[in-house]
């Protein structure tokens, strides 16, 4: 793997460029989406809480069965049909006026981004090796990172103007990004639709129990996705004496150092037993992280910052070695022939991360303060450890090999 921060020429980069343009708009969205609903369009603050939790959950639903039709139909044409229809849920928000079109505009929206990330995952199994895909999962989370922060900045401009023509702006360039995307995604080979032929699976993975249990796990380690936006900020300004601006300031390193440090920190992840062990050890300094972070109540304003800042820096490592074993850990322990299924699954980790995170960090940290932290980097360590037996659990019912399940599993691990 290349230290470059920038993928190799062909259907790497390509997909690097697709990642780039659609998180360019998300990042817009983010930072925006809320005020718009609320100010612009003139929905109860509760309404738009429930809307959305409405339609990620419909999404999280649905991306399996969007995978499975990209393994079936091909994964590049249901990718691109799935960009152009984010783009269209986005601009569908310009006309909302009331609660009951918003719902559905957050349905449509939620369930085609969850389709399109399953479905450039299966196209991303078919154009690239399985040696190469953890370093490419790597650079386009860099390149997602970078393009968030470029969508922040500009949402940041239509936040400063405050006008809806500015809010209306930022959807409209949302949208773009979507159809940009769509265009490029047009440009990569196409990808011949996968037949499931292993009647051991013909259920699909609703019933593959091991790879379930892998999904379970990795969603407790996702817990930590609302930290930075939710629980760190009310953790400073409930619990801490350190200024407020930290928490921009934490925002900043976390991205920049995802930027500048994910390809690398992914380069040793080549098979299952690499993929357990830098799970394992991201549990490790999760935990490390979560004791540090809950030194800075009570202690003074800049001992408070130190605390945070090195908190920070141990949490973005963790976050790291989480993201580049559970990626391998997803394509390797799913069928060949249903990756886009599989990944749609998997995928559903992040909506539950995302819904339940909120209500937990908020209830362990600022409730419970140092023994909430105490037991986050606890669950986080148990989930890491179990990482390691579910996935050679899981290793014994790969369908490529009729070989005892003893056998299967020391291959795995061996790889």
């Amino acid at each position: 793997m290349t230290n470059s921060l920038v993928p190799p020429a062909g259907p790497q980069r390509v997909l690097a460029l697709a990642q780039l343009s659609n998180s360019v708009g998300d990042g817009a969205y983010y930072v925006t989406s809320a005020l718009y609903f609320t100010h612009v369009v003139g929905l109860d603050p509760a309404r738009v809480g429930l809307g959305l939790t409405v339609g990620w959950a419909v999404g999280s639903v649905v991306g399996v069965p969007l995978g499975r039709l990209a393994d079936r139909r091909g994964a590049r044409g249901t990718a691109v049909l799935l960009a152009l229809a984010t783009g269209l849920a986005v601009a569908s928000f310009l006309v909302v006026r009331d609660f009951v079109p918003f719902v559905l505009a957050a349905c449509a929206y939620a369930s085609a981004q969850s389709g399109l990330a399953a479905a450039r995952q299966a196209l991303l199994a078919g154009l690239v090796s399985a040696g190469e895909r953890t370093g490419l999962l790597a650079h386009l989370q860099a390149t997602l990172n970078a393009g968030l922060a470029v969508g922040a900045g500009l949402g940041g401009l239509a936040l400063h103007a405050g006008t809806r023509s500015a809010y209306l702006g930022v959807f409209a360039v949302d949208a773009v990004s979507f159809l940009v995307c769509a265009g490029l995604l047009l440009r990569l080979p196409s990808v011949a639709p996968r037949v499931a032929v292993d009647k051991r699976r013909g259920s699909g993975v609703l019933r593959d129990r091991p790879y379930a249990v892998i999904t379970l796990l990795n969603t407790v380690l996702l817990l930590r996705m609302p930290l930075l936006s939710l629980g760190i900020p009310l953790w400073i300004a409930e619990r801490t004496a350190a200024p407020t601006w930290l928490v921009s300031a934490l925002f900043v390193l976390n991205t920049g150092a995802v930027m500048v440090f994910q390809v690398r920190m992914a380069r040793g992840v080549t098979g299952l037993a690499s993929a357990t062990r830098a799970v394992r050890r991201s549990g490790w300094v999760m935990l490390a992280a979560c004791a540090v972070f809950a030194l800075s109540a009570g202690a003074s304003p800049w001992v408070a910052v130190g605390a945070l800042v090195l908190g920070a820096v141990l949490q973005v490592v963790a976050e790291m070695g989480q993201s580049a074993g559970s990626w391998q850990l997803s394509f390797d322990l799913a069928p060949a022939e249903r990756v886009g299924e599989y990944q749609g699954f998997f995928g559903t980790g992040v909506t539950v991360a995302r819904t339940l995170g909120p209500l937990v960090l908020t209830t362990l940290l600022v409730e419970w303060g140092t023994p909430g932290w105490l037991l986050l980097g606890g669950a986080t360590l148990v989930a890491s450890y179990a990482m390691g037996p579910a996935a050679r659990r899981a290793a014994c019912r790969v369908p490529e090999t009729d070989a005892p399940c003893e056998d299967v599993e020391a291959h795995a691990l061996a790889n």
